[in-house]
């Protein structure tokens, strides 16, 4: 079936927008409302998923200040927020965090923060797919009585067959469209948060009948607690990973209904859900399992990346354990499916100005959806998982501490994108002082302390798993590397599409083009 370039044909008619106005690419109009869209956020973020890979890793850097740290990595997250809300009306762009920094900074800034998105979002795709995998086998295992069911996910070569399976099945699911997507995650959402508070609940309960477990005290609120600097932002960037994923919900804006205003609530909503999830059960498994490095202690380093795969039975018993596993595997399935969502948007709206191959901003004409970008986008995503697998023991684990460099990278680009864009008025009202300057340039800056402190600690090959690729840290290697990849495809890209980098397509600080049928 042929498919619809979004860029603008000769005779198309041009305007500026009221709000800022945006190129028409051809997307389903008015199809997700505000909770729809909230649903879709806390989706992407992935919360059972998120807690189980890293409550060990946070335990492990920061001990028993872990619900401070997810208190600290909400700030900087919140901040920015308020970065995306005001973009968002300004210039509601599917294309996000690379329309809105092409139009503060100019071309080549913009489209690097277009790469650091899709980047963070294929490196994180494989790693839902790996822990869906994981979950899926463990959770056959509790099935069918099984040893040598669970045992499969321990086998190389069944391991990334499942997980290349589960990813082709999210990228048929998502070239579908955003109605199939929405519906499935009510379902898959709600069971995730029913069954975190089960476990919260019970696990509370039993604290006190567990050795090691612990008696709640305020001091696991301090950030301050923590022992250094080095640990205090090893620490923050995995928790600014586990919040990652709701600005997926302005990544939907040109699918929205109210357009301008719809995605920033619904991004808020799921923020503060997500947040009060973490710090429940952040709470409640420091209570009942500790900090120790041995059993059931959430610092022992044979379980830092499958925590919930040891308490699940302590804490809610045979039967409703498996409960546990089926909302990991519904949490990585899941996001897996909505986050082809941001990356696939953002490549057509890169596609739809000139900055990727025109290939990219064909829209199918039944399903509305990017369809090219979002198969390309699987493939990348299984290739990327194949080989981090064959070359790293510890894929999952290095992957979270990396992406926590290449979110920082892009989230910061947009809140100071938001400081710079709206400059002129930023002296109007108090208003419009903090929410488009004083909190978004925090909140940036903030981040860019992390992204530069994480640089310089994961030159040591020993960070994350210690595990290298030709003597150089797999952490390092995913981070900067693909930062850096990014810088050549982008020159690349500068030869074939010069009027884009020319700033020809997409200004700077003036209205986007809104191509109208």
């Amino acid at each position: 079936m042929t498919q619809v370039e979004a860029r603008p044909q000769a005779g198309d008619t041009v305007m500026g927008g009221p709000e800022g106005g945006v190129r028409k690419k051809g997307l389903g109009d008015n199809s997700v409302g505000l909770m729809g869209g909230a649903v879709i956020g806390v989706s992407t973020v992935a919360p059972v998923y998120c807690l189980t890979a890293t409550l060990g890793p946070t335990v492990t850097e920061v001990g028993l200040q872990m619900p401070a740290i997810f208190l600290a990595g909400f700030i900087p997250m919140l901040l920015v927020a308020f970065a995306y809300r005001e973009l968002n009306r300004a210039v509601p762009d599917c294309g996000t965090s690379f329309t809105w920094s092409v139009k503060a900074f100019g071309p080549k800034i913009g489209w690097m923060c277009g790469w650091g998105l899709l980047v963070a979002t294929i490196v994180v795709l494989s790693n839902l797919a790996g822990v869906a995998t994981s979950y899926f086998y463990l959770l056959l295992g509790e099935v069918t009585g099984s040893e040598s069911v669970a045992a499969l996910d321990g086998d190389k070569a069944a391991h990334i067959l499942t997980t290349l399976a589960f990813i082709a099945i999210a990228t048929a699911i998502s070239y579908r469209g955003i109605t199939a997507t929405k519906w499935v995650q009510y379902a898959l959402v709600g069971l995730q948060l029913t069954v975190l508070v089960i476990f919260a609940v019970m696990a509370v309960t039993k604290a006190d009948d567990v050795a090691g477990s612990l008696d709640f005290s305020w001091s696991w609120m301090n950030p301050f607690g923590v022992e250094s600097f080095t640990a205090f932002t090893a620490g923050l960037s995995l928790s600014i990973f586990i919040y990652w994923g709701w600005d997926a919900c302005l990544s939907i804006n040109e699918e929205s209904t109210g357009s301008a205003r719809t995605p920033g609530r619904a991004a808020m909503l799921a923020m503060v859900v997500i947040v009060a999830s973490y710090l429940l059960i952040a709470i409640a498994s420091q209570m009942y399992a500790g900090i120790g490095d041995k059993g059931t202690g959430l610092g022992n380093p044979d379980t830092a990346d499958n925590v919930f795969a040891v308490l699940a039975e302590p804490v809610m018993g045979s039967g409703l354990g498996v409960l546990l596993f089926l909302a990991v595997v519904a949490s990585a399935a899941a996001s897996l499916q909505t986050t082809f969502i941001p990356v696939a948007r953002t490549a057509l709206a890169m596609s739809t100005y000139q900055a990727m191959p025109a290939s990219f901003a064909r829209i199918h004409p039944r399903f509305k959806t990017p369809g090219r970008a979002t198969v390309v986008a699987g493939v990348a995503t299984g290739l990327f998982y194949a080989v981090m697998s064959l070359v790293s023991e510890n894929v999952l684990i290095d992957t979270i501490y990396a992406l926590g460099l290449m979110i920082c990278f892009y989230y910061a680009i947009t809140a100071f994108a938001c400081v710079w864009f709206f400059r002129r008025e930023l002296r109007r009202s108090p208003r419009d002082l903090a929410v488009k300057g004083i909190l978004p340039g925090l909140g940036g800056l903030m981040l860019t302390a992390v992204f530069g402190q994480t640089l310089y600690d994961i030159r040591d090959p020993a960070y994350g798993s210690g595990s290298s690729v030709f003597g150089i840290g797999s952490v390092f290697v995913i981070g900067v590397g693909l930062l850096l990849l990014g810088v050549v495809v982008m020159l690349v890209m500068q030869r074939r599409s010069p009027a884009f980098f020319r700033g020809e397509v997409l200004t700077k600080e003036t209205p986007a083009l809104v191509v109208e049928d």
